[in-house]
C-alpha cells in the first residue's frame, strides 16, 4: 500500500502491523525451536486433529490460514503453492504450540491482563509499528493519538481491518508477551558458578603436543568380506539409536511425465496472431482500451519510465521509436509482445515535495475546497507551511514532517494520478491546489533531481500457452501409457519398451502440496495417500505436463526401515568394522614405532592441538583424539587405539602447556554461558513439551 493510499485510510498501518505482530509468535517460536477427491469437509468430518485431546477444527484452522495468506499478499509476497504449504505448516505448528504452551501458562499462572495490554499499546514501549505511526518528527510517541485511532477502529465492527486488529493483531501481541514471560521464567533458572567459568577459561587456553600414528579407514578395502554391512547390522545399529533415526510418515513414487509445454508451432501461431494486430495497435487512439479488448497480459501504465529504468528486451530499439510507431512481435521470456511508443519527455528520477491534504471523505466537498483555498491564501500571505500541515493536514503520514515526501519515478503509478503528474511534470518551486480521490491537496515541489529522457510505452503482451492440439497429444500419450501400465511390473516394462524416462519422488508427506521435482498437486498427493504399493495412477495434469505415477514405498511414522536407513548408516558401521580390522593389525604392539611398522604408516608429530579447537591441523575434525591429547594417562604411555572420523589413531602426548588467555574475564565468561543457556531454554522446553504431547494430525483426510 503506497504512502498516498495511507492518506485515505489512516488506519492502514494495521495492514503492516497485523502481519508483523502475528508473525512475532512465529519468530518467537523459531527462537524456541532454534534448532485427497473429497468434499470440502470430507463428509461429516470437521476436525483436523488434536493436541492432548484438544480438537483443532477445520473452520478455525482455515480461517487463520486465510488471514495469513491475505496478509502475505498485502505485503507483496507471491501466493504460490509453496508459500501456501508453508503457511499451512506454520498455522498447524502454531496450534500445536499454543495448546502445549497454554497448559503450561495455566499451571504457572502466566496471564496478560487488560491493564497490561493497554500498557503494551500505549505505555513507554509500544509495538514498533504503532510507535512509528504515532510519533512526531523527534521520535516522541503520542499515546493519546494512538488511543483515539484504535478506539475509532474498534467501533467499526464490520470493517475487515478492525476484525484483523481484534482477531489477529491483539491475540498475537498477547501471545508474544506470554511467550516472553515463559521464556524469561525458564531462562532465569539457569546459573553458572564462577569456578566453572574459570575452569572453562583454563581449559580453553591449553595446548598439547603429541606424537601419533594415524591409520586411515581407506587402508581397508570396502569390498573386504570382514567389513560387509548386512541388514542385521543396520537393524541392530538403528535399534540402539532410535531417536536419531525417527521419521515422519511419508510415501514415494516413480513417475513418467509427458510434456504439454507449448511447442514451436504454438509459439509461431501466437506470433502470427499478434503480427496481424500490429496495424490496429498502431492506429488505436486509446491504448489502454485496446490492450483490454485484446486480452493483453500487461495493462497500460499511463506514466513515463526514465531511460535507466526501462529494462525490457530490445530497449534500445523501443526507445528510438517515433510516437505512435510499434515494434514487434518479439519474445519476452514466455510472452510474445508488441511495443508501441506513446510519448517521450524529460523527467526527474526523484522528487521531493510537501503537501497539505484536506480530505473530502468526512466533510462535504465544498467545505474541503474552501479550507484548502484558505490554506493556500494563508501560505501566500507568509504563513508557515509546516505549521499549517501539522495543524490541518489529514495526511497522518506526513503532517508531523511538515507535509514532506520524497518519491522516485518508479512510484509514479502508485500515486494518485493528479498528484503524480503535478509533482513530476511541474517545476521546482511551483505550488498548486490539486484535487484527487482523497480530497484537496495544496502541493509545493521542493526539489527535482536526476533528469533523464523518459518514455511512455504500451505493451500488447500474450503468454505462450499450449494449443489444444498440444494438450491433447500429451494427454493422449499419458492415457495410453496409463492404460498399458496397470501395475508396477507393467509400468516398468512399458517404460523400457517405449524408452521413456522414469523419475522418482520420495519423502512425500500426507499434507504436502509440493512434490519434489514435479510441482504442486494436492490431487496427486491425495491419490498417493490412499494408494497401495504397485498401484498406478490415472494421468494427472501438473503445470505443463501430464504425469502417471506408481506408488513404490510407504514409510510409516516411527523408526526408519533398514532400506531407508542404509544410505545414512552403512558407512558408519563399515568404519566400525574397519576400525576392528585395524586394531587387529596393531595387535600387541606397545610403541608408536612398532604400531607404524605393523600398519605400514609413519609416526607423526603435531604441537598445536588446542583444547578449544574442533580440529587437528592436517588431520581434520577428530574430537576423540583432541580429548585424548589432554588425558594425563596418555603422557606416560601410548593411548589405546582410538576410532575417529577418518581412521584409527594411537597417540602419546609429549607436552601439555597453556597459552595466554587474552585477559578473559571470568564474570563475563559466566554471563555469556548463562545467556547462551537462557536463549536455548525456550527451545528445549517447547521441544520437550511437543515430544510429550499426543498430537494427531489428520489434515490429510480433509484438506
Amino acid at each position: 500500500m503506497s504512502i498516498i493510499q495511507n492518506i485515505r485510510d489512516k488506519a492502514a498501518w494495521l495492514v503492516f502491523g497485523v502481519i508483523a505482530l502475528s508473525l512475532l509468535g512465529f519468530l518467537l517460536m523459531d527462537a524456541f525451536v532454534g534448532k485427497s477427491g473429497r468434499g470440502l469437509l470430507g463428509g461429516n468430518e470437521t476436525t483436523l486433529g488434536s493436541v492432548n485431546g484438544n480438537k483443532i477444527e477445520y473452520i478455525e484452522y482455515q480461517k487463520k490460514v486465510q488471514q495469513y495468506e491475505n496478509q502475505y499478499q498485502q505485503q507483496g509476497y507471491p501466493m504460490n503453492e509453496a508459500m501456501r504449504q508453508n503457511i499451512q505448516e506454520q498455522v498447524w505448528n502454531q496450534f500445536v504450540e499454543e495448546n502445549v504452551l497454554n497448559a503450561e501458562y495455566k499451571k504457572l499462572g502466566i496471564t496478560v491482563t487488560p491493564k497490561e495490554l493497554d500498557d503494551m499499546l500505549f505505555g513507554a514501549n509500544p509495538p514498533q509499528d504503532i510507535r512509528q505511526q504515532f510519533s512526531d518528527a523527534q521520535g516522541n510517541y503520542d499515546a493519546n493519538a494512538a488511543k483515539a485511532a484504535i478506539a475509532n477502529l474498534r467501533k467499526q465492527k464490520d470493517n475487515a481491518m478492525a476484525q484483523n486488529f481484534s482477531e489477529v493483531y491483539l491475540p498475537a501481541l498477547v501471545d508474544s508477551r506470554m511467550r516472553e514471560k515463559y521464556a524469561s521464567l525458564l531462562g532465569n533458572t539457569y546459573y553458572v558458578p564462577k569456578w566453572m567459568a574459570e575452569k572453562t577459561i583454563a581449559d580453553n587456553s591449553q595446548l598439547a603436543a603429541v606424537n601419533f600414528v594415524a591409520v586411515p579407514y581407506s587402508t581397508v578395502s570396502d569390498s573386504a568380506a570382514e567389513v560387509k554391512v548386512s541388514d542385521a547390522d543396520i537393524e541392530a545399529y538403528i535399534s540402539k539409536h532410535k531417536e536419531e533415526y525417527k521419521q515422519e510418515a511419508s510415501r514415494g513414487i516413480s513417475y513418467v511425465a509427458f510434456s504439454a509445454a507449448p511447442t514451436a508451432a504454438d509459439t509461431n501461431a501466437l506470433r502470427t496472431t499478434l503480427d496481424n494486430l500490429r496495424a490496429d495497435f498502431a492506429a488505436a487512439p486509446d491504448p489502454a482500451a485496446f490492450l483490454v479488448r485484446n486480452n493483453s497480459e500487461l495493462t497500460f501504465y499511463d506514466g513515463y519510465v526514465v531511460k535507466s529504468k526501462l529494462q525490457v528486451p530490445n530497449a534500445d530499439t523501443i526507445r528510438n521509436l517515433a510516437d505512435g510507431v510499434v515494434y514487434g512481435p518479439y519474445l519476452d521470456s514466455r510472452n510474445i509482445v508488441i511495443a508501441k511508443m506513446i510519448g517521450k519527455r524529460t523527467l526527474a528520477d526523484s522528487v521531493k515535495c510537501r503537501h497539505i491534504l484536506i480530505s473530502n471523505q468526512a466533510v462535504p466537498d465544498s467545505i474541503a475546497e474552501k479550507r484548502i483555498d484558505s490554506i493556500q491564501a494563508a501560505i501566500k500571505g507568509g504563513a508557515d507551511f509546516a505549521a499549517l500541515a501539522l495543524k490541518y493536514s489529514d495526511d497522518q503520514g506526513s503532517k508531523d514532517k511538515g507535509g514532506e515526501y520524497s518519491f522516485s519515478s518508479q512510484q509514479f503509478g502508485t500515486l494518485a494520478k493528479e498528484f503524480a503528474e503535478f509533482i513530476f511534470y511541474g517545476t521546482t518551486g511551483e505550488k498548486k491546489v490539486v484535487k484527487t480521490s482523497f480530497g484537496y491537496h495544496y502541493i509545493e515541489i521542493l526539489n527535482q533531481k536526476n533528469f533523464e529522457q523518459a518514455y511512455k510505452v504500451a505493451y500488447l503482451s500474450r503468454a505462450i500457452i499450449p494449443s489444444t492440439e498440444t494438450e491433447n497429444a500429451a494427454s493422449g500419450l499419458a492415457n495410453q501409457f496409463a492404460g498399458e501400465s496397470r501395475n508396477q511390473k507393467a509400468f516398468d516394462e512399458t517404460v523400457a519398451k517405449n524408452k521413456l524416462t522414469k523419475l522418482i519422488a520420495t519423502e512425500i508427506k500426507p499434507n504436502d502440496i509440493m512434490i519434489p521435482g514435479l510441482g504442486s498437486s494436492r490431487q496427486l498427493v491425495r491419490w498417493i495417500n490412499d494408494a497401495k504399493i504397485g498401484e498406478v495412477s490415472e494421468p494427472v495434469n501438473i503445470e505443463d505436463k501430464y504425469v502417471v505415477a506408481v506408488l513404490t514405498e510407504i514409510n510409516a511414522a516411527g523408526t526408519m526401515s533398514v532400506a531407508k536407513a542404509r544410505p545414512q548408516v552403512e558407512f558408519i558401521i563399515r568404519n566400525q568394522k574397519k576400525a576392528e580390522q585395524i586394531r587387529k593389525k596393531i595387535g600387541t604392539a606397545a610403541t608408536l614405532d612398532a604400531i607404524a611398522t605393523a600398519t605400514q604408516q609413519t609416526v607423526q608429530h603435531t604441537d598445536s592441538i588446542k583444547f578449544s579447537a574442533p580440529f587437528i591441523p592436517n588431520i581434520g575434525q577428530e574430537p576423540k583424539v583432541i580429548g585424548a591429547a589432554f588425558n594425563k594417562a596418555n603422557q606416560a604411555k601410548i593411548s589405546v587405539p582410538i576410532a575417529g572420523n577418518g581412521g584409527v589413531y594411537v597417540i602419546q602426548s609429549t607436552n601439555v602447556s597453556a597459552m595466554a588467555d587474552g585477559g578473559v574475564n571470568p564474570d563475563e565468561q559466566r554471563n555469556a554461558q548463562m545467556q547462551q543457556m537462557r536463549q536455548m531454554s525456550g527451545f528445549r522446553s517447547v521441544e520437550s513439551l511437543r515430544k510429550g504431547a499426543t498430537v494427531k494430525d489428520e489434515r490429510a483426510k480433509i484438506l
